[in-house]
């Protein structure tokens, strides 16, 4: 009967996706008699934990009932009191935990207070399904870094447009519900400055059963060659975006941009380029804790490159276009070698109608660190 209440609690706990961030996805639900007479998830950053929820919809008394959480409950006082505490008091007799918190500063804390009160507590029920769903949350707490998501959508030869640059459209209308979805659950959404000149897109989320957030806008232009007419930044005003640029940028026009409404974010240069390694600093400051990679061939070659890649998601349409100078979704200078090609794992396949959508994990090397410089402008 565990494994059933928490895939119940995990289920409540997607109902926060889009709406959490920076904090996990969590959900609760109060079990006493084999009824459930509770349940609750995080709904909101700054607001009452799944635990505290499910308490106020308990709908009998819960005192002796069994909680199952999928994330241990807080022991610290952050925007809301401890979740720890609260089971303390409302008299809890036991609860079943999916998965320990992984921030190294609190980890295992919460137990400890249930166990110190003489509750009952069983761990790692379902822990493999619940670090898959906060693995945004677990890569951002143990490292203040966003977790990086590519997104590509390619035709069955590979490319990412015709030769004439037309790209509308590769995927279907089913693929690209799905991508709009995928925005609304991270913080933000990055693209190459050649995407904004090329396509001059809105980059907001478009979705129909419920009003989506937008991410961040985060657009790398090393040279600040944006246009000012681009739809991103007569835009700005109304959703936040940044650009993360470099000292090879006109002060003047950078100055220009700021009075319209965007972030500007000098980074140092690294081969001659924005440097990925220090912007992913920046922005996990900035508690943008998730990111939608949808930049064209350099920018990808890029960021797979720097290491900051931690997902891929890649969209197949049964299209073939040829042209041996239409583009691929990543480009960059390449590898030489077979033997360095950058490798994946935990592949999942999946289908939207026609299209193949291809979801794996990236295998992780090591990078050297630098630091982000802020300019005044």
């Amino acid at each position: 009967m565990d494994t059933l209440y928490m895939k119940r609690a995990l289920e409540l706990a997607k109902y926060g996706i889009g709406y959490t961030n920076p904090n996990p996805l969590v959900g609760a639900v109060i079990v006493k008699n084999n009824r459930i007479i509770g349940e609750g998830y995080h709904r909101r950053y700054g607001e009452p934990h799944a635990e505290i929820n499910a308490f106020l919809n308990a709908t009998e008394d819960v005192v002796g009932a069994t909680m199952y959480v999928t994330l241990e409950p807080c022991s610290h006082f952050g925007k809301t009191p401890p979740c720890a505490n609260a089971i303390v008091q409302k008299g809890i007799k036991k609860v079943v935990i999916a998965m320990k918190d992984p921030n190294p500063l609190v980890s295992g804390d919460g137990i400890q207070i249930l166990k110190n009160h003489g509750i009952e507590v069983v761990t790692d029920v379902l822990e493999e399904e619940a670090k898959k769903l906060n693995e945004v949350f677990i890569k951002y707490i143990t490292t203040k870094k966003p977790f990086c998501i590519l997104k590509t959508a390619m035709t069955l030869d590979g490319k990412i447009a015709t030769f004439t640059g037309d790209s509308k459209w590769i995927s279907n209308e089913s693929s690209r519900k799905y991508v709009h979805k995928l925005r609304h659950a991270v913080s933000g959404i990055m693209v190459g400055i050649g995407t904004i000149i090329s396509d001059d897109p809105l980059l907001t989320t478009r979705l129909e059963d419920i009003k989506g957030l937008n991410p961040t806008r985060i657009i790398v232009d090393t040279h600040g060659k944006i246009p000012l007419n681009s739809k991103v930044l007569k835009t700005c005003k109304n959703v936040q975006t940044i650009i993360a640029t470099t000292e090879l940028a006109d002060t003047k026009k950078l100055k220009s941009i700021e009075k319209m409404g965007a972030e500007i974010l000098i980074t140092p240069i690294k081969e001659g380029k924005v440097d990925l390694s220090s912007l992913m600093t920046a922005l996990g400051e900035k508690k943008i804790d998730s990111i939608l990679l949808e930049g064209g061939s350099t920018l990808n070659y890029s960021a797979l490159n720097e290491g900051i890649v931690d997902k891929v998601i890649s969209f197949i349409a049964p299209k073939i276009i040829g042209g041996h100078t239409a583009k691929t979704p990543v480009g960059g200078e390449g590898r030489m070698y077979m033997k360095d090609a950058i490798l994946l794992k935990n592949i999942k396949v999946s289908y939207f109608k026609n299209d193949i959508m291809i979801e794996a994990y990236l295998r992780k090397t090591n990078y050297k660190k630098s630091i982000v410089k802020k300019k005044k402008f």
